[in-house]
């Protein structure tokens, strides 16, 4: 995730709530029957925001936070303290990634609850989630060794393979899709779901016109660009351009004057002024990318043209997907080409 609003000198968001951010434990009601948690993360983010849905007979989640003892020690406190005795019915996980998805299978099988998700999320996080350390596929060293990666970075790569199912309880066998447009109701009203691509390849944002709310996820956060990047699974996808295509979308369908609800850092209003901002700073990269390749480049040499902070151990992945993920797009806009070298090594320049 890039940091693309600090420098900048100006925000046209309007934050609200910065005074009462819910402390661990406690929950902080933002519209009727719309409550704010915010769980621990133990990464470059300290924190998520997820979602309590007052929801008839019981309540929905909405995110769940990451598979780990002191988030479900917190989840447990809140269960005691605010459910007033009524089960979960229902999690909604937005998309697939562990903080998001990590307590799912837990509280389902705690309360016997539903989980809802898209299809391809759901499908990709159990496939994800069955990854054991021992099954690191040929292809995907291939795919980082193309991407510039040394025999240093791709043992890197291979120690740190299958650590995904570690964050994630297991999910139920079955699920309730959401599908684009579908309208959900909770505790009377409608929520519309509205799916955006290329933070993954379907995430989920409920948007309740009575309440004028959207509920995010990570689809559209306020000062940091989701990571979209380019996975082994899928070598030669282009996601930046399924990103824009929804950042686009998103600004069409939904009204201006909204209270979003992100899964990181503050809620805000100004959804179209955040959308087009998104959009503006994916194009300017995509052009200084093309600056910098005028001399050929691998994957890992084009950061400085993408992340103005350094990449450190920990953000080199994300990094080097989102660069693959940049020149795809400049490839399919044939503003870059790319040539192979007798060591399966990408090089990129200018078309």
């Amino acid at each position: 995730m890039v940091d693309n609003m600090s420098k900048r000198g100006f925000d046209p968001l309007v934050y609200r709530y910065q005074d009462a951010i819910p402390a661990t434990g406690e929950i902080k009601e933002l519209a009727d029957g719309v409550y704010w948690i915010r769980l621990p993360m133990f990464g470059g983010l300290d924190h998520i925001n997820v979602w309590l849905l007052r929801d008839y007979d019981g309540w929905t989640i909405v995110d769940t936070g990451i598979f780990k003892d002191k988030v479900q020690e917190v989840w447990s406190g809140i269960f005691a303290r605010y459910l007033e005795g009524k089960p979960v019915k229902r999690v909604i996980a937005t998309h697939l990634h562990t903080d998001h998805t990590g307590n799912a299978g837990w509280i389902c099988n705690q309360f016997g609850a539903e989980l809802w998700m898209s299809r391809s999320d759901f499908y990709m996080c159990k496939v994800m989630a069955a990854d054991g350390p021992s099954d690191v596929p040929e292809d995907a060293i291939k795919f980082y060794r193309r991407a510039g990666f040394d025999e240093q970075r791709l043992d890197r790569y291979r120690s740190r393979f299958g650590q995904f199912g570690a964050s994630i309880s297991p999910l139920p066998s079955g699920y309730r899709r959401i599908s684009d447009g579908q309208y959900i109701d909770i505790n009377g009203r409608e929520w519309r779901a509205v799916i955006g691509g290329g933070h993954t390849p379907e995430h989920v944002c409920l948007h309740c016109p009575e309440l004028k709310v959207l509920i995010a996820g990570d689809q559209i956060l306020p000062r940091i660009t989701p990571n979209v990047s380019v996975q082994p699974s899928e070598p030669f996808a282009n996601p930046l351009k399924d990103w824009l295509a929804s950042c686009e979308k998103f600004r069409e369908i939904l009204p201006p004057n909204l209270l979003v609800l992100p899964a990181h850092q503050d809620i805000y209003e100004g959804v179209h002024e955040r959308l087009t901002a998104l959009i503006d700073w994916h194009e300017v990269a995509l052009e200084k990318l093309y600056d910098l390749c005028d001399e050929p480049k691998r994957a890992v040499d084009v950061f400085p043209a993408l992340f103005k902070s350094e990449i450190n151990e920990w953000s080199y992945f994300p990094a080097t997907g989102e660069s693959i993920a940049h020149l795809h797009c400049a490839l399919e806009r044939r503003i870059l080409t790319v040539e192979e070298d007798a060591d399966g090594v990408a090089w990129w320049r200018r078309a």
